[in-house]
């Protein structure tokens, strides 16, 4: 990770850490190197969500943006999908989205995307970072009328959903669909999308008041949804995350459809169709086990990358596949869309339901969850990366993979985000994993206090 961007875009408490000072500089900084090769008056399309905060690092965006004289144009209250569709079909050079994603309102985030609608590359990011933190006298300011112009794309909502709307060629009447927005970004799109396409839609936590985005709902608090399908009698159930980049989904019986699943259900009908390419699904290292069983079953190959909708989109553009994901719900169709899309994966997930005449729960039953523990450990920062070279612990994971068979696994990592070591067992014996497990983090624990 860099020095201001993490895995997804640069994030902090909003305007204590996440200062309006740093977000002046980020425009500033990704106008100059995202537009340097454009030989017009640069153009860059800005979203946000419904944080209190938004408002104002929009503002400074704004102002950093159009100092060195490219234009912003505000989308308004869009999903991060938005900006990327939005910014490679109409004409952007770049496109910025406000947003922490399933974070709590206090943080806020600035995610950037070059002119193909897709996240910026780690080379890139880090020559926006250096300019800002190296080389600042590099940034020149304009005056006069070299000044960029702030604008509105009034339509921006409207032509969003007509995309995705057509990205479905099915009828959806007669389907009782329970959409949880987050309070966020998709309160101002979904109703009318997936009414659109002919649901009835039961509408919940879609009343953004700038402090209420993912507060006990969405994605991250499915319990809300969950007895809402169950006592409604709703065909499906669909979370979204504060920027609708995910979705997770709930069955009939108000029981959860992760991200996993979703994968599984919409890869398998990918396949039928003829449409899955290279026959592959790219997932993570932390995707279930049962996941990967249901592929061998269904004869669909999988590749497992590192942790982060970065490194899946990498794998699929490498591979040339269209679907890919994580159990969290981030997923890419790429035939459609350049990055994660929350509000496509739940009208693809409906169609689905809808062509099969079933039930959402039928349809889950693709796949076998296996049970996981996940115990984390603190190390310290000296120690990081060396976990790796201590005999102990590579002698206790080799010895307990070879117990669990083909019907468990061992993964140990280091988190990409906090000074820990998460490890995470698999498998279908309670007592079995549980002991691997304990065994395998206390040791862990042993080398991280030595």
């Amino acid at each position: 990770m860099g020095r201001l961007f993490g895995t997804d875009g640069a994030r902090g408490v909003a305007i204590t850490e996440l200062t309006c000072e740093m977000a002046m500089q980020i425009g500033r900084a990704a106008a100059l190197v995202l537009t340097k090769e454009t030989k017009h008056r640069a153009k860059i399309f800005i979203g946000k969500d419904t944080r209190i905060s938004s408002d104002i690092l929009e503002a400074a965006l704004c102002a950093g943006i159009c100092s060195v004289g490219a234009e912003a144009v505000r989308l308004g209250v869009v999903p991060t999908p938005a900006v990327a569709y939005l910014v490679r079909t109409h004409g952007a050079d770049a496109g910025v989205m406000i947003s922490a994603s399933h974070n709590s309102v206090e943080f806020n985030g600035i995610k950037l995307f070059a002119a193909t609608g897709y996240k910026l590359p780690d080379a890139t990011e880090t020559e926006i970072e250096a300019l800002i933190l190296d080389h600042p006298e590099q940034i020149v300011l304009q005056s006069g009328t070299d000044v960029g112009a702030i604008t509105e794309y009034a339509t921006a909502r409207e032509d969003y959903i007509s995309y995705l709307a057509g990205c479905v060629q099915t009828d959806c009447s007669g389907m009782r669909v329970a959409l949880d927005c987050a309070n966020g970004s998709s309160s101002a799109t979904a109703e009318e999308l997936f009414t659109r396409l002919g649901a009835e839609v039961h509408m919940l936590s879609a009343e953004p008041d700038g402090t209420n985005i993912n507060k006990n709902c969405g994605s991250t608090h499915m319990e809300n949804l969950m007895e809402y399908v169950k006592t409604h009698d709703c065909d499906l159930g669909l979370a979204f995350d504060g920027d609708a980049d995910r979705c997770l989904a709930v069955d009939e019986n108000g029981c959860l459809v992760d991200g996993d699943k979703i994968i599984a259900i919409c890869a398998q009908a990918l396949q039928k169709e003829g449409k899955l390419k290279g026959n592959t699904a790219v997932v993570t290292v932390m995707t279930n086990l049962g996941f990967f069983h249901f592929a061998k079953a269904n004869a669909i190959a999988t590749k497992a990358t590192k942790v982060g909708d970065r490194y899946v989109l990498e794998e699929m553009l490498s591979g040339g596949y269209n679907i890919g994901g994580e159990q969290s719900g981030h997923i890419i169709f790429l035939d459609e869309a350049t990055t994660g899309d929350g509000e496509l994966s739940g009208i693809k997930l409906m169609e689905i339901l809808k062509k099969s005449g079933g039930k959402m729960s039928t349809l889950a039953s693709v796949m076998e969850t296996f049970p996981q523990v996940l115990y984390n450990v603190t190390i310290p920062a000296v120690k990081k990366g060396h976990w790796q070279e201590d005999a102990e612990i590579a002698a206790l994971i080799a010895s307990y993979t070879e117990e669990l068979g083909d019907n468990g696994r061992i993964l140990v990592r280091e988190s990409g985000t906090e000074p820990l070591i998460r490890v995470m067992v698999e498998g279908k014996d309670a007592a079995q994993m549980e002991a691997a497990a304990q065994a395998i983090t206390a040791q862990v624990r042993i080398f991280a206090q030595a």
